[in-house]
Order: C-alpha cells, then sequence, then structure tokens
C-alpha cells in the first residue's frame, strides 16, 4: 500500500524558536487574508522579566523559556448573539465575551477567526485578546427585544468565557446575571474552574431548568495538558468543578473534546469513569480539527513536544479526515469518518454506557420573561 502524503493547507516554514512560556503556539503564521506579513523578532515580543510571575500549572521548568504578554482591546461590537445554521454544531446561537482565548489550545478550530480582524491565528489569538466590555448591555437589548425568540444560548462558540482575564473582569457574569433576569437557558463550555465562582446564578438558572455545564476534558495527563492546553485549569481541577457543580445542583457533564487520535483516543474510557464517578450526567465529543493555519501549527507542536508520534498522528487525522489534515464537510467534521471514526464511536458509546452517563438535557424557554413584562403587572 503506498504511503499517504499530506498536502499541507498552509505553505508556510515555522522559524527555529522555542517553546514559549505559557502558550501552546511558539510562532504566528502569515495571515491568510494579508498580503504584508511581518514576523517580529524575539526582542519585539518577548519579555524577558519572569521574576514576578508565577509557575503556570506549577511548571517551573518553563521559566527559562521566552514569555510573550497578553494585550487586551477593546472590541466596539453593536450586537453580542450570534447566529449560525450549520446543521452539525448543535446549537443555532452562541455568545461570545472574548474574541480570541489566552487558554492557548494548540489545536482550537477557532484560531483562523483571529485572521478576519488582522491578527494571526498562532501567537496572536492566544496574546491579543479582543475584551467586549459591553456585552451585558448588549445581551440585555438582543433578549428585550420582541424580534428575540427565547432559545438555548451556547456560552461560547469560538472562546473559552472563563478564560483567566475573565476573573478580574467578570463580563461572563455580567451576561449570566442578565440571563438569569430573563431566565433564558444558556450551556455553557469551559476549562476552566472559574465557572464554579458563579454556582449562585447557575443555581438560579437550574431552578428554571435553563442551565447545563459542559467542562471540556481533552486528557488525564497533567503533562500533556500543561503543553496542549497550557493556561487551562488542570486535569483534576476540571473533575473537581464537575464535583462542586453537581454538588449544588446544577446539571453538569464532560466534552470529551477534541480527541487526538494517536495521543488522547486511548484515554476516552477512563476520562467518561473519572467525571462519572465526579458526577457527570452526560458527555459529547469531536475529533480534532485542523483548519487553515491550525494544521502547520499543530504539526510544528508535535515537532516540539512529540516528534516520535507525529507521523501516527496525523496519519490517523488523514485516515479521519479523506486523507487530508482537515474536512469541513458537514456531518463528518465533527467527527470524522471511516474505519478508525467508528472505533472512536463505538469506545465512545461503550464507555459511556459502563459509566452510567445519559445524553445531554434539553433546556427550557417555558420560564422566560421580558422585563418590560414584568414591568407591567406593577
Amino acid at each position: 500500500m503506498a504511503k499517504r502524503r499530506f498536502v499541507p493547507i498552509v505553505e508556510e516554514t515555522p522559524p527555529p524558536s522555542p517553546a514559549i512560556r505559557g502558550r501552546g503556539a511558539s510562532w504566528s503564521p502569515a495571515n491568510r487574508f494579508e498580503k504584508l506579513h511581518v514576523d517580529l523578532s524575539d526582542v519585539d515580543v518577548v519579555q524577558a522579566d519572569l521574576e514576578d510571575e508565577p509557575p503556570l500549572n506549577g511548571d517551573d521548568v518553563s521559566k527559562d523559556r521566552p514569555r510573550r504578554e497578553t494585550q487586551f482591546f477593546r472590541d466596539g461590537t453593536k450586537t453580542i448573539i450570534t447566529h449560525n445554521n450549520s446543521p452539525d454544531v448543535g446549537f443555532e446561537t452562541s455568545l461570545n465575551p472574548y474574541r480570541g482565548c489566552e487558554h492557548g489550545c494548540i489545536y482550537c478550530y477557532a484560531r483562523p477567526t483571529h485572521e478576519y480582524l488582522g491578527f494571526s491565528a498562532g501567537l496572536d489569538f492566544e496574546s491579543k485578546i479582543m475584551v467586549k466590555t459591553n456585552a451585558p448591555e448588549l445581551l440585555r437589548m438582543e433578549l428585550e427585544s420582541p424580534r428575540w425568540e427565547p432559545q438555548t444560548l451556547v456560552m461560547s462558540g469560538v472562546t473559552d468565557p472563563y478564560q483567566p482575564v475573565e476573573k478580574k473582569l467578570r463580563i461572563t457574569r455580567g451576561c449570566l446575571e442578565v440571563l438569569a433576569k430573563f431566565r433564558n437557558p444558556v450551556a455553557i463550555i469551559t476549562k476552566n474552574r472559574l465557572v464554579t465562582r458563579d454556582i449562585d446564578l447557575l443555581r438560579e438558572l437550574a431552578g428554571c431548568n435553563a442551565v447545563a455545564v459542559n467542562i471540556s476534558v481533552t486528557s488525564l495527563d497533567p503533562k500533556l495538558q500543561r503543553v496542549l492546553e497550557p493556561r487551562t485549569s488542570s486535569p483534576e481541577a476540571r473533575l473537581d468543578t464537575i464535583r462542586q457543580l453537581r454538588a449544588t445542583g446544577i446539571p453538569a457533564g464532560v466534552m470529551v473534546a477534541p480527541i487526538i487520535p494517536g495521543l488522547t483516543d486511548h484515554e476516552v474510557p477512563k476520562i467518561l469513569e473519572a467525571c462519572a464517578e465526579a458526577g457527570a450526567q452526560f458527555a459529547g465529543y469531536t475529533i480534532v480539527r485542523l483548519p487553515w493555519a491550525v494544521a502547520p501549527l499543530f504539526e510544528h507542536w508535535l515537532d516540539e513536544h512529540f516528534p516520535g508520534r507525529k507521523e501516527k498522528v496525523l496519519g490517523r487525522i488523514g485516515h479521519l479526515r479523506g486523507n487530508r489534515l482537515n474536512n469541513s464537510q458537514w456531518r463528518t467534521r465533527m467527527t470524522g469518518e471511516g474505519i478508525f471514526a467508528e472505533q472512536i464511536a463505538s469506545l465512545f458509546e461503550v464507555g459511556c454506557r459502563r459509566a452510567g452517563i445519559g445524553a445531554r438535557p434539553r433546556l427550557s424557554t417555558a420560564a422566560f420573561r421580558r422585563m418590560r413584562e414584568q414591568l407591567t403587572l406593577f
């Protein structure tokens, strides 16, 4: 059988550079929309003073690595609810308090969205964050509008609503306060234990069957997690998050996502078992997607951290994606196709059954109310 050859999506060779402390990417591939690309030198982008910064996820070894500061920019967006008609994402509306994500997950399918802003999908995506400070007020106005048909909002589709800066800015919490007042259902997806800060609001929504929290768990191996998802909560912290949510009566489950064949697929049963023991009620999964610049970023990451597994991982992804590293075809882009896709689906299904994990809950809009309607009662 002839060896399969992959055609790169972005024709660019990453510059030789050391891994950057606390970042998933270590370079910035050219923006596919820009004719001019300036690759800044380390002197331009790296801060050398690391003395006052605490270790990331307990990783003291990374202190000798270069570091890139995170910059935050005010986003002047005029609307906050995003609509989509994709038949395979499982939701029609979402809310993104931020653009870009400091969590820095190297595989993130949302990285190319930063290119629409004139940034790179690489380091820029995780170090140049657009902040929607007016998100709660925009949300209030959109929910108040008679044009809004009550339905479940997903928070979030292309960012993590509980990325590190949320602890200070509290934009996601502000949005939850609005959702609780309107009793509009929301499904949350996050890799950060900070979601437990908002248990008071989540309990209020849970009383109306209007909330479900999905904790994303990619691996139970903390060493892998630190380089794969450098600024996310540790695997144990995510399990503890599920415990805390369930202890307070909040519906919580796990997203085993993304599954990376050849790297994390063998962990699926253990992840489901561990999450079930923590109290997870439901589960879902997706297969890793590598659109546009994410493909070369991920390949470079494998060269840096798992060179011995690179050929196997890319080969398995290719089998799932029609001999490509990405296939955007609806219906199959989330789960892949072929024998490996079938094996992963079976592994997940059997794992859920053995762990006693059920289907995702259907949230209710029955309690939805508009503030204007409430005022007319007095």
